[in-house]
């Protein structure tokens, strides 16, 4: 038992609980509050209200979630309120202060009589031991499932879904039921991608937002990356020598954020990926996070565990992946380590848009270039027609406009207008009337 006056300060009561919830499932340990150090009951003046507080801060301010491992009571004892905190061992270790994260500030153990924060390698293997929650241990909402989308897909690749196809891509729990895999993967579920648009660099006006999903996972992949390669752009710059293409993002980068967003993220939180395009960049939400430190060096390097372990090996299956690991080094050859920002919660990806492509697309340059480009085509066509006719004129000066048209390929209006500027030009003129008359070339042409 720990005996505790009522701490003044809320991280010391946080700080006594992560210590317990950090103990063994058979330890825990209980805090009780209106007790001093010597055993003494003096009491609490509002103890229904430090009980409400106290659940609300528990169930908001430490991750992961420590529900089901806390229960708050209120007791009396020698006529004085008090209130009783009993806290069980978690397995989802190491719990932390949302506030700081999953570093040295926001996680704690016991040494002695002093409660020390935890250092980084402590966090990173108790990280790496965590028993989570995972998509092939948790039952399918659903067990009216199907999979036509999922046997279309193994087709295309030359192969057959067979009878035991469930079992054998470890789609059914231990107990023979559908898993939260499997229910990401059938025809029909509840699981969407978002895709959201806004016109300038924050959140505050949004253009458009539009959820893929509701279908198996796979499809929805395949239609977020068809959207974001339409959104991928390319901005042109025609000069005298070449044509430059240029796109707001590198599209192998891009590609294989978002397959890594879909494939890695945490499904049991309840949270989906999100794909966020702004004025100047598109951000990549996903949910779950990693640890500082060599977790994270890993990470970069492309040797992290993958979150969804069924997910990756069908999507490699399908080809969508090409092999474990390679999707870091590809994006890390066109962005920096600074792209990735971790949170408690979540990862998400920054990428600018290519500072090139985004001056030429703001100055309206590459649209002038065009345009004089188009002028200066219609230009030379312009002269090629009316040289023709000159030409034509000088072999049949009977000609009409008509056996003009025919002739060139081009409307009766065009070639009037033609006629017109060769006149203006003083090199085309007729004799006579519309019927009956001629055409006279004045001068070379």
């Amino acid at each position: 038992m720990f005996a505790n006056t009522l701490p003044k300060c809320a991280n010391h009561l946080f700080i006594c609980l992560l210590i317990f919830i950090h103990a063994t499932a058979s330890e825990g340990g209980v805090i009780y509050l209106g007790i001093d150090k010597a055993g003494n009951v003096f009491g609490l003046s509002d103890a229904d209200e430090i009980q409400l507080k106290v659940k609300d801060r528990l169930r908001n301010n430490i991750r992961p979630s420590c529900l089901g491992l806390f229960d708050v009571i209120h007791e009396l004892r020698n006529g004085k309120d008090l209130v009783r905190i009993v806290l069980a061992g978690g397995s989802e270790k190491p719990y932390y202060l949302r506030k700081y994260g999953m570093t040295e500030k926001g996680c704690f153990i016991r040494i002695g009589s002093a409660s020390d924060p935890m250092p980084a390698r402590m966090i990173e293997e108790l990280f790496a031991k965590r028993v989570r929650n995972s998509i092939g241990n948790i039952r399918s909402p659903r067990q009216d499932l199907s999979f036509e989308q999922l046997r279309i897909y193994y087709q295309e690749k030359g192969f057959n879904l067979g009878d035991k196809f469930a079992s054998n891509l470890e789609l059914l729990t231990k107990e023979g039921d559908y898993n939260y895999a499997a229910y990401l993967l059938a025809d029909d579920n509840g699981n969407s991608v978002q895709v959201a648009r806004y016109r300038g660099p924050d959140r505050v006006d949004l253009i458009e937002s539009n959820e893929y999903g509701y279908c198996s996972l796979i499809k929805s992949c395949k239609q977020v990356l068809d959207r974001l390669e339409v959104e991928n752009r390319t901005v042109t710059k025609i000069t005298s020598k070449e044509r430059i293409n240029i796109r707001l993002w590198n599209a192998v980068a891009l590609r294989e954020t978002v397959i890594n967003a879909i494939i890695h993220n945490d499904y049991t939180s309840g949270a989906v990926p999100k794909f966020e395009i702004f004025q100047d960049r598109i951000e990549i939400t996903s949910a779950g996070t990693v640890a500082p430190g060599i977790a994270r060096e890993e990470f970069f390097a492309g040797y992290s565990i993958p979150r969804n372990k069924i997910l990756m090996r069908i999507f490699k299956y399908l080809g969508i992946v090409e092999y474990l690991g390679s999707g870091m080094p590809r994006i890390l050859k066109a962005y920096p380590r600074e792209s990735f920002l971790f949170t408690a919660n979540f990862v998400r990806t920054v990428f600018p848009m290519d500072s090139g492509a985004l001056e030429l697309q703001q100055t309206g340059t590459v649209t002038k270039i065009m345009e004089n480009t188009a002028q200066k085509s219609s230009q030379k066509s312009s002269q090629k027609s009316s040289q023709k006719i000159l030409q034509l004129v000088k072999d049949n000066n009977s000609i009409t406009t008509t056996e003009m048209a025919e002739c060139l390929k081009i409307s009766r209006r065009a070639v009037a207008k033609q006629i017109d500027k060769l006149k203006e030009a003083g090199k085309l003129k007729r004799i006579g009337p519309d019927k009956g008359g001629h055409w006279e070339v004045l001068g070379e042409y």
